[in-house]
């Protein structure tokens, strides 16, 4: 706000300047003067020195659990902690949500849950929530790693729900019993059951190895230990690379850096580290070492980036080669070995040639596996087949668990669209109001409208593919009889099936189940009087108070050095620094919390000024 400053009359403009000056100066150090000593009041107000203790009274029961069980375990019926407050203490007769890990998918559902119809209990191996998306910039010291990590405590005191810092290794579904895992402080494996009425697995998954041998010799990027690790290892060939006793030959290797998986992480991360080394490189290290350096990516498919449009995969593939980082693709690696990277890649007349690359670092970033929590659950349940995941129906619930009891979001599972399988089922009303059997009824073009509405009810994702009903109803009426028999329904509804896909395994569409899920909960807590008074806790209670989850995919966009791409539903743009400036934007906005918002927003502004945080090791 301007200030309302009166000048002395019959001065000269020299004076004037001066009086002006001298109050905007004095106005200036008045406000900043304020500014800094509310800080030192604020900062002051966070000590304290009485004691912020008393008693608790503590459950018997939580310090000396029951056994039972399959195993005969401690039961933790109670947490030491249930009885911290009075909110804790009245939240005891509630439901028990029972939620596995710390990723999108739980924090999503934990930010969105009322906090006063579950008591809520979070198991992870890891206390924080990390923003993945950001995880490359963090090896090359572009962010701190503490600026992607938010304390997943704090998330879960706002919900008044309860933190378990183990591992689930196993669940006994029809005892409704989790098993925990966790060393105590004599380094002992103790294991121990909690109870749970409703079951959230998100527990993410694994690195999708495909069968390769010597992965041990790559790095892998899932977490900040990963992080951590990588930033140590680049320091470290950069350093070696400057000892006089290192060869020309064992010089380039330290620096020559392959990055298996052209994926938006591997792409990211090339980009990231292209620009450490070509923009701070020269000003802590010999100029001979970025000479040397070389930066390959290899990548399986035709185009890196290949989920998204191809004009951004070409412009991708353009920048990296003017950045000169080579992109080796249609080649497939089949070993990784301690100094170099063997691999086959068609020529020209497409046969395979094994070729090798000298290597001192490699990124593995090719696809994603289930973790062996998941593979033990999929033993259990005889439908379970997929290998890649664990299958749900459309309202998130795992297939073969007790009805309504289990859920599964995020990475470690997927949606299953069996839309043929239950042609019956949309048939079987229809049916009785003819009084026919379901496989021998006819449907004429009315009637199969119906079904397409209660298709797209069960199967939001087969909505896109039921937009012209007349036509698919042309198109499978063989005999051209006017009506649709079961063999010509079955035949449509599985080309339908066919055409839909396994949703991503992103972010976004675990934020999304998380979001979906703790709206569901709401809505069954609310249910709950109504049913407990008509004595109804069978059948397809979820179906009944809330729609089946339904996917929408909000674009995509990864950072390509200097440079950024964005894929929105059909609306593709690429561009260069105010790319970059709106990529960062977008995942500011999506940032966990105030406090990681301001940390990256002070990160980009140290690079700006000092450079990337990388010459420590």
């Amino acid at each position: 706000m301007a200030l309302d400053i009166v000048l002395p009359s019959h001065r000269g403009p020299i004076f004037r300047f001066c009086f002006r000056f001298l109050a905007y100066a004095g106005g200036f150090i008045l406000v900043s003067g304020g500014l800094v000593l509310a800080f030192f009041i604020y900062d002051a107000s966070t000590y304290r020195e009485d004691l912020s203790f008393s008693d608790i009274p503590v459950s018997e029961s939580a310090l000396n659990p029951r056994r039972g069980g399959p195993k005969n375990l401690p039961i933790a019926d109670v947490l030491v902690d249930d009885d911290d407050c009075p909110e804790n203490s009245k939240l005891k007769q509630k439901p028990k949500l029972v939620i596995l890990g710390s990723g999108w998918g739980s924090v999503s559902l934990l930010k969105n849950l009322n906090p006063d119809d579950y008591h809520i209990t979070v198991v992870s191996p890891v206390n924080y929530f990390l923003f993945t998306p950001m995880l490359p910039s963090a090896t090359v010291g572009t962010l701190e790693l503490r600026s992607l990590a938010e304390p997943v405590r704090r998330i879960v005191q706002r919900a008044r729900g309860h933190f378990l810092k183990a591992e689930a290794v196993d669940v006994e579904l029809s005892e409704r019993l989790l098993e925990v895992a966790q060393e105590d402080h004599n380094g002992n494996k103790q294991r121990f059951y909690l109870p749970y009425d409703k079951l959230v697995l998100g527990v993410g998954s694994t690195t999708n190895p495909h069968g390769v041998k010597g992965l041990e010799n790559c790095h892998f990027l899932k977490d900040i230990e990963d992080a951590r690790k990588i930033k140590n290892h680049i320091l470290q060939n950069l350093e070696h690379a400057c000892l006089p006793t290192t060869s020309d030959e064992d010089r380039r290797r330290l620096l020559s850096f392959v990055i298996s998986g052209g994926g938006p992480t591997g792409v990211e991360f090339a980009a990231e580290l292209f620009d450490m080394l070509n923009e701070d490189l020269g000003r802590s290290f010999p100029k001979i070492l970025r000479n040397e350096i070389s930066v390959h990516v290899i990548q399986s498919r035709g185009h890196i980036l290949n989920t998204y449009d191809e004009a951004l995969s070409k412009y991708a593939e353009e920048r990296f080669a003017h950045d000169q980082i080579e992109v080796l693709t249609n080649s497939r690696v089949k070993e990784v070995q301690k100094e170099k990277i063997l691999f086959s890649q068609k020529n020209e007349n497409g046969e395979p040639v094994t070729k090798e690359i000298p290597m001192g670092f490699c990124l593995w970033s090719t696809g994603v596996a289930q973790t062996e929590f998941c593979k033990r659950i999929a033993e259990k349940i005889d439908v379970q087949t997929n290998r890649h995941a664990l299958e749900t129906d459309t309202h998130l619930r795992l297939n073969g668990a007790p009805l309504g009891s289990v859920y599964a979001i995020g990475d470690c599972s997927t949606v299953q669209n069996n839309v043929a399988d239950h042609l019956v089922h949309f048939l079987r009303s229809l049916a009785f109001e003819k009084g026919k059997d379901p496989e021998t009824v006819q449907v004429n073009f009315q009637e199969w409208q119906g079904i397409a509405q209660k298709v797209k009810k069960r199967f939001p994702q087969a909505s896109d593919h039921l937009r012209r009903l007349d036509k698919l109803f042309e198109q499978y009426d063989r005999d051209k009889s006017g009506t649709l028999d079961f063999g010509e329904l079955h035949e449509l509804l599985i080309q339908i099936d066919n055409k839909l896909t396994s949703l991503p395994a992103t972010a976004q569409r675990a934020d999304q189940q998380g979001k979906y899920l703790a709206k569901k909960f709401n809505k069954l807590a609310q249910a709950r009087p109504g049913m407990a008074l008509n004595d109804v806790d069978y059948g397809d209670v979820d179906n009944a108070v809330y729609k089946a989850f339904e996917y929408h995919h909000l674009g995509s966009l990864a950072y390509i050095g200097n440079s950024a791409v964005f894929d929105f539903g059909g609306l593709s743009f690429s561009g260069g620094l105010l790319a970059v400036y709106l990529w960062r934007s977008v995942y500011l906005a999506q940032s966990v919390s105030f406090r990681t918002r301001v940390l990256l927003a002070m990160d980009w502004g140290k690079r700006t000024l000092f450079g990337r945080g990388k010459l420590i090791l």
